[in-house]
């Protein structure tokens, strides 16, 4: 009876030194990661974990190392649009590839209203993960600030508004991916030009915004706006009211593919053509730009790519690495239908 019981225990430290040769430390050290051991005693130390079936202690080793190997990935928007929104999976997507190879494991942390933001601040300072990937945030508030400014390494997904202190960014230049739609509108023989831009709080919506305004400012051409929220409901909304104050547009460039999807159908629903009596541009290239009908002409930006080097650059922080400043991607107009 003893002994069963014995070989029923999990096996411990001092066993696999005993096997393989070696101190506890030792072992301690090769569980750790540490990289001075001799690549022959890791050799001996590995082999005696397999033969044993040695799980290390997680929370064990935490105490030791201070990692808990876990990254949070946040997304300040309510679930309804996380999941309903193709550049998220993308973006989660990206940021698994990148943590594949490694013994991080992704925390997802959708926050439904601002009234949670102490909530996840408070999660964050808790020594629950490594680090984390902050995705679509927003400028409310002074969350962002006390985020950019927590004792734990942070990654935004692109410049935070208002955030005075550096801080490791990724994005895609959406100043020059809107000026890329709006110049081919132009160059399509379109002139009254119209945008549905996104909400006013967030850095994609202020740039691609200015992209449309700049252009619009160097040929000379009155501005159309109404303004999104990046979901098809706020898109529609956003449609319906531009083409009431704005009945004669014949060039529509639109802030994400979402929104565009929605004004594709309103335009539809208003009795004109697309393209033949309005042109329209989205952003993003997502899977629903080929679902529509003309599928969608739009501003391609590498959202696979943007999560993989996020998680990237974050991975590199909890390592030690000094990272800030903005990394950014370029865009690609992809011409189908609908323009």
């Amino acid at each position: 009876m003893p002994k069963q019981a014995h070989e029923s225990m999990s096996p411990t430290l001092e066993q696999v030194a005993a096997l393989a040769g070696v101190s506890r430390a030792t072992v301690s050290r090769v569980v750790n990661g540490s990289p001075k051991v001799l690549p022959d005693t890791v050799a001996a130390v590995e082999r005696a974990i397999v033969e044993l079936g040695y799980v290390p202690n997680r929370a064990a080793r935490a105490l030791v190392t201070r990692r808990t190997d876990s990254v949070a990935l946040v997304v300040p928007e309510p679930d309804s649009r996380v999941f309903s929104d193709p550049f998220f999976a993308g973006i989660l997507r990206g940021v698994s590839a990148a943590l594949a190879p490694t013994s991080s494991q992704l925390v997802l942390l959708i926050e439904p209203s601002a009234g949670d933001d102490q909530r996840l601040l408070r999660y964050l300072r808790g020594g629950h993960v490594d680090g984390a990937i902050i995705v679509s945030h927003h400028g409310r508030d002074n969350v962002l600030q006390e985020l950019a400014q927590l004792p734990l390494p942070i990654v935004f997904s692109a410049r935070p508004l208002g955030v005075e202190v550096p801080v490791a960014s990724v994005d895609v230049d959406n100043v020059a991916g809107a000026r890329t739609a709006v110049e081919y509108l132009l160059s399509k023989g379109r002139r009254k030009l119209g945008t549905v831009a996104g909400p006013v709080d967030m850095t994609a919506g202020i740039d691609r915004l200015t992209g449309y305004q700049l252009v619009m400012a160097e040929e000379g051409l009155p501005e159309a706006v109404a303004y999104g929220d990046f979901t098809a409901d706020g898109g529609e909304q956003a449609a319906l009211k531009l083409f009431d104050e704005h009945p004669d547009l014949d060039g529509l460039f639109v802030a994400n593919d979402l929104m565009a999807t929605a004004a594709l159908r309103v335009i539809s629903q208003l009795g004109r053509r697309v393209p033949q009596d309005v042109a329209v541009v989205g952003f993003d290239d997502s899977v629903v730009a080929t679902t529509t009908t003309p599928k969608l002409t739009t501003v391609r930006q590498p959202v696979v790519q943007l999560g993989t080097r996020l998680a990237e650059i974050l991975l590199a922080k909890i390592n030690g690495a000094d990272l800030t400043g903005p990394e950014i991607f370029s865009t690609e107009l992809i011409i189908r239908g609908s323009a």
